[in-house]
């Protein structure tokens, strides 16, 4: 079996605009996805997911730079957007990231890709780690059934809705992580400039030119408490509301 990892990313977000840009360690947030990405076992394709809109364009230069992929589709339609970029490769499974997670876990995602093969999920997605560091595998059947059936705004927004809320249709599996995550509460993802500044506290600390390992995130917190009052008021919004990208 394949597996093609497709990270969704535009570049026009609301919070925190051209936020897949900032740099953490001179780097670009979105190039650190992408390398984590790249770390995950079993991959074989990477493809950008992006906006046909001109503010979008430097992200076809950092897909250049990264030899990977790169899809431009729907604005809003990001259920229609992964659906089209799948298609481009012969994948027999996709791997969802979103570009607003710089530090997806690559290991966790490895084992769920495995557990996803194991079971013969349509979608497996990881548990026990913290908020923005897990992602979904979506079997690219399931995936074009989404595509096909879901009729929602909702379903088209968030790509996976409808397979959730369709158990009887799907073959829905989840991976638990052995992780020890003491922190239910932790947000990994960047949204805002507080959860940027997490980050950033977090990659001048730990970043020696190699994906960080979430064991290694969660030693760093527990050793310095005070990080996680950097972006304790920031408030998750509900899936309804939020694309993540």
């Amino acid at each position: 079996m394949k597996a093609a990892a497709v990270i969704q990313v535009r570049l026009n977000s609301t919070r925190l605009p051209s936020k897949a840009l900032l740099p953490l360690c001179g780097i670009h947030m979105i190039t650190h996805v992408i390398e984590r990405a790249k770390a995950i076992e079993g991959i074989s394709d990477i493809i950008l997911a992006t906006g046909r809109g001109a503010e979008n364009d430097p992200l076809e230069d950092i897909a250049a730079e990264s030899d990977i992929g790169i899809f431009r589709g729907s604005e809003s339609d990001v259920l229609e957007r992964y659906y089209m970029a799948s298609s481009e490769t012969d994948c027999d499974y996709v791997i969802r990231i979103t570009g607003d997670n710089p530090l997806t876990d690559h290991e966790s995602a490895s084992s769920a890709l495995k557990h996803a093969y194991k079971t013969g999920a349509d979608h497996c997605t990881t548990s026990g780690i913290p908020l923005g560091t897990g992602v979904e595998v979506i079997k690219k059947t399931a995936l074009e059934r989404a595509y096909n059936e879901g009729a929602e705004p909702h379903h088209r927004e968030h790509v996976t809705p409808y397979i959730k809320e369709h158990p009887e249709l799907f073959h829905i599996e989840k991976y638990i992580s052995p992780l020890n995550n003491p922190f239910s509460d932790l947000r990994l993802t960047v949204d805002t400039s507080e959860d940027f500044d997490l980050m950033n506290s977090i990659y001048n600390a730990l970043y020696k030119g190699k994906p960080i390992r979430i064991e290694e995130v969660i030693n760093l917190i527990m050793k310095n408490p005070g990080l996680r009052i950097i972006n304790s008021g920031v408030e998750q919004r509900p899936m309804t509301h939020h694309s993540n990208e």
